[in-house]
C-alpha cells in the first residue's frame, strides 16, 4: 500500500506508525493529499512502501510532480524536520548523469549551496552507486546524502510543485520555495506575478509624420514597435522605427519630417524669375515662373513646380531671341541688314534697292519687331517701263520685251510695207530712264492701203476657253494678239497669247483646254459604281453614284462629283451588311407570300438556301446577272439565319 504525508504536518505522530493502525492513517492521508494537489504551494509527499531508484520516481511522477529536488539547506532542514524515520531511509531526485549529479525534476546540475553529502560521500563504492539517498532523522548525520546503487529499495520523498503553467503569467522564471515560490521576472515584466509590462509612455507625433504601431503587449509597452513615413513631399530625417525596450525607454527619439527639396534654381540669361516657397526655399510645393525681356521669348515650360520625388516638373527654361522671317535680296536689287550675322533677330533692320532700270514696291526699310514680324512686308523691284509704242501706218512692229512688255531692255525693230520707206530709227529700246531710245519711225511714200499684205492664219477660240484679240494693222495682220483662257473647271495647255509676226507666222501654237481631273476612285468590293464622264474619266464634271446589293446598306453619300479645284465633293461609301425584309427574301425566293404562314415558310427557306449556297460559295449568292443592280450582289437576312 502507498500513502503520504502533507510537509507542514509536525512529526508528532511519528510513534503511531506501527501496525494496523498505521496503514488506516496513512490511507486517510492519501484521500487528503489528493483533495489539496490544488494548493499553490510547493508539499512534500512520501510512499509508505520501499522501492528501486527507478520505481520510486514512476510512484513520484504518477501521484504528485517527481523526486525531490532540493534548492538550499534551509530546505534539508525542513524535510528533515516533518518527514518520518525509515530505517531503509528515502531516495532524492538526485542521479549522476554523464559523471554529474544532475536533479532530474528539475534537469539542473547540483550546486555548492544546495549540496548536503555525509562524511566521505560520495564514495561510489564498488562503481555502480550513481543515485542518492537522504538520512531522514539518522542519529549520526541527519539530512546528509549518500550515493547508493540505484537498485536499493528505499521509500520515495516525493514534491507537488508550487509552480504552474500561468505562475509568473508566462512572463518571469518560477523559483520554488518551501511551501511557496517566487518569480523572477523577465526583462520587461515586473509585480509579484510578472503581471505588469513596461510602460515607454506615448509620444507626440511631428507634423506630417505618419506612424504604425503593433502593441503585442500593451499600448506602447515593452516591444511595442512604430514604424515611420512621410506625408508625400516630405522626407524623414531621424529614425524610421522606434522599439520600447524593457528598461522601459524607447530606443531613440521620434523622427521629424522635413520638406523635400528640389535643386535651387537661377533666372536665365534675358529673363526673370518669381518664385513662391509656401514651406521651405526651393522645397516642395515651391512654384517658379519665368518672364523674358523684350525681344526674347521662353524656351520650355514658364512655370516650375516642385514635386513630391524632389525633381522640378520641367527642365529649366532659356530665353532665347525672337527672331523674325528670313529675308532675301528681291531679283534685281540687293538688301542690306544690321546686324549681319543673318540670324534676323528682334530690332534686326534691312534695307532695300533695286538695280537700275528697276524700281521699289513697297516700304525700302523694314525692322523686327518684338513678336517675331517684320514691320511692313518684303519690297518687290519692278522694271521701269517705257510708254507703248505700235506699229506705223503702212508698216509693222516685232518687239522682244526682257522684263515685261515694254519694260526696261525691251527692244523693237519697226518695218514698212512694199513701196514704203522707214523714216527714223529702226530699232529702239526702253533704257532704265523709262524712255525709248529714240522715237518711233514712220514710213512714207507709195499709196496708203488699208490692210498689209501680209496675214496669219485666222485663230479660232479653244474649246471650253477664251480668246480676245487686238488687231492694229487689221484682222490678223502683223502684231495682232490673241490672249487665251479657259472655262471654270479646265486649265490652259500651251502659250497664254499669241502674235502674228511679219513674216505671216504666229509665235507658238493655239493652246487648248484640258478638264481638270481628280484622284481615281478606288472602290469596296461590295459597292456598285456608276459614273457620267462628259470630259474624260475621273475628270472634272464626272458624276458617280454607289449603291449597295440588296441585303446591305449603304454607309456615305450616294454621289460624289469631280469639282473645278481637283477634289471629289464626298469621300466613297462602303457598304455594310444588314437584314432583308420578309418580303424582300419571299421576292427573290419566286414567293408573293404575304401571310403569316408564308413568311414563317419563307424564312425557313431563305436561311435553307443560304446554308447551302455558304456550302457552295462560301456564303455569297449571285443575282441575276441582268439585274437593276448592274453588276453580282450578295443578299442576306440575319433575323433568319441560324448559322453563326
Amino acid at each position: 500500500m502507498a500513502g503520504c504525508l502533507k510537509a507542514s504536518w509536525k512529526p508528532r505522530l511519528r510513534s503511531l506508525f506501527l501496525g494496523t493502525a498505521q496503514l488506516l492513517w496513512f490511507s486517510a492521508l492519501i484521500s487528503e493529499l489528493v483533495t489539496q494537489k490544488e494548493v499553490a504551494a510547493w508539499t512534500y509527499n512520501y510512499s509508505t512502501k520501499a522501492y528501486s531508484w527507478n520505481v520510486s520516481r514512476a510512484f513520484c511522477r504518477r501521484h504528485f510532480t517527481d523526486l525531490v529536488a532540493i534548492q538550499n539547506k534551509n530546505e534539508i532542514a525542513h524535510l528533515n524536520d516533518v518527514i518520518p524515520y525509515f530505517s531503509s531511509y528515502y531516495w532524492i531526485g538526485i542521479r549522476k548523469i554523464r559523471n554529474k549529479w544532475t536533479w532530474v525534476g528539475t534537469n539542473k546540475t547540483l550546486t555548492e549551496e544546495a549540496e548536503n553529502w555525509a562524511d566521505n560521500e560520495p564514495n561510489n563504492k564498488r562503481n555502480n552507486q550513481d543515485c542518492v539517498e537522504m538520512y531522514i532523522k539518522s542519529n549520526l548525520a541527519p539530512g546528509r546524502w549518500n550515493d547508493e546503487p540505484c537498485f536499493k529499495r528505499k521509500r520515495a520523498l516525493c514534491y507537488t510543485a508550487s509552480c504552474q503553467d500561468m505562475s509568473c503569467s508566462k512572463q518571469g522564471e518560477c523559483i520554488e520555495t518551501i511551501g511557496n515560490y517566487t518569480c523572477s521576472c523577465y526583462p520587461g515584466f515586473y509585480g509579484p506575478e510578472c503581471e505588469y509590462v513596461k510602460e515607454c509612455g506615448k509620444f507626440d507625433i511631428p507634423k506630417h509624420v505618419l506612424m504604425n504601431c503593433s502593441h503585442p503587449l500593451g499600448d506602447f509597452s515593452f516591444n511595442s514597435q512604430c514604424a515611420f513615413r512621410c506625408a508625400e513631399g516630405y522626407e524623414l530625417s531621424g529614425p524610421s522605427r522606434l522599439e520600447c525596450l524593457a528598461s522601459g525607454i524607447w530606443t531613440d527619439e521620434p523622427p521629424q519630417c522635413k520638406a523635400v527639396q528640389c535643386r535651387s534654381l537661377e533666372a536665365p540669361i534675358h529673363g526673370t524669375m518669381d518664385c513662391v516657397h509656401p514651406l521651405a526655399a526651393f522645397a516642395y510645393g515651391s512654384s517658379c515662373k519665368f518672364e523674358c525681356q523684350p525681344g526674347y521669348q521662353v524656351r520650355g515650360s514658364n512655370t516650375l513646380h516642385c514635386t513630391g520625388s524632389g525633381q522640378w516638373t520641367e527642365p529649366l527654361p532659356t530665353c532665347e531671341a525672337i527672331a523674325c522671317a528670313p529675308l532675301e535680296s528681291p531679283a534685281h536689287g540687293s538688301m542690306d541688314c544690321s546686324p549681319t550675322a543673318g540670324a534676323f533677330e528682334y530690332n534686326s533692320s534691312c534695307t532695300f534697292r533695286c538695280a537700275d532700270g528697276f524700281k521699289l514696291e513697297g516700304r525700302d526699310a523694314v525692322q523686327c519687331a518684338d513678336l517675331g514680324q517684320w514691320t511692313a512686308p518684303a519690297p518687290v523691284c519692278e522694271a521701269i517701263k517705257c510708254p507703248g509704242i505700235s506699229a506705223p501706218e503702212q508698216g509693222s512692229l516685232d518687239c522682244l520685251h526682257a522684263h515685261g512688255e515694254f519694260g526696261v531692255g525691251s527692244t523693237c525693230r519697226f518695218f514698212c510695207n512694199k513701196d514704203f520707206e522707214l523714216e527714223g530709227s529702226k530699232d529702239v529700246e526702253c533704257t532704265v530712264s523709262g524712255k525709248w531710245s529714240a522715237p518711233p519711225p514712220t514710213c512714207k511714200g507709195g499709196t496708203s492701203v488699208p490692210f498689209p499684205e501680209v496675214q496669219c492664219p485666222a485663230l479660232t477660240t479653244p474649246a471650253q476657253g477664251t480668246m480676245s484679240c487686238s488687231h492694229p494693222l487689221g484682222s490678223f495682220g502683223p502684231n495682232t494678239t490673241c490672249y487665251f483662257g479657259c472655262k471654270t473647271g479646265f486649265t490652259l495647255r500651251g502659250a497664254n497669247s499669241l502674235q502674228c509676226r511679219t513674216s505671216g507666222q504666229w509665235t507658238a501654237v493655239t493652246p487648248t483646254c484640258r478638264a481638270i481631273r481628280c484622284s481615281e476612285l478606288r472602290m469596296d468590293t461590295a459597292v456598285v459604281k456608276n459614273c457620267s464622264n462628259p470630259w474624260g474619266d475621273f475628270s472634272y464634271g464626272s458624276t458617280c453614284t454607289f449603291h449597295c446589293p440588296e441585303g446591305q446598306s449603304l454607309n456615305g453619300s450616294a454621289r460624289a462629283t469631280c469639282r473645278e479645284n481637283g477634289h471629289w465633293s464626298a469621300s466613297v461609301p462602303t457598304c455594310q451588311a444588314g437584314p432583308l425584309t420578309m418580303q424582300e427574301a419571299l421576292t427573290y425566293l419566286g414567293a408573293g407570300v404575304a401571310s403569316t404562314t408564308g413568311l414563317a415558310v419563307g424564312g425557313t427557306l431563305l436561311a435553307l438556301l443560304r446554308k447551302r449556297l455558304r456550302k457552295k460559295d462560301d456564303g455569297k449568292c449571285p443575282l441575276s446577272p441582268h439585274s437593276h443592280l448592274g453588276t453580282y450582289g450578295v443578299f442576306t437576312n440575319a433575323a433568319y439565319d441560324p448559322t453563326p
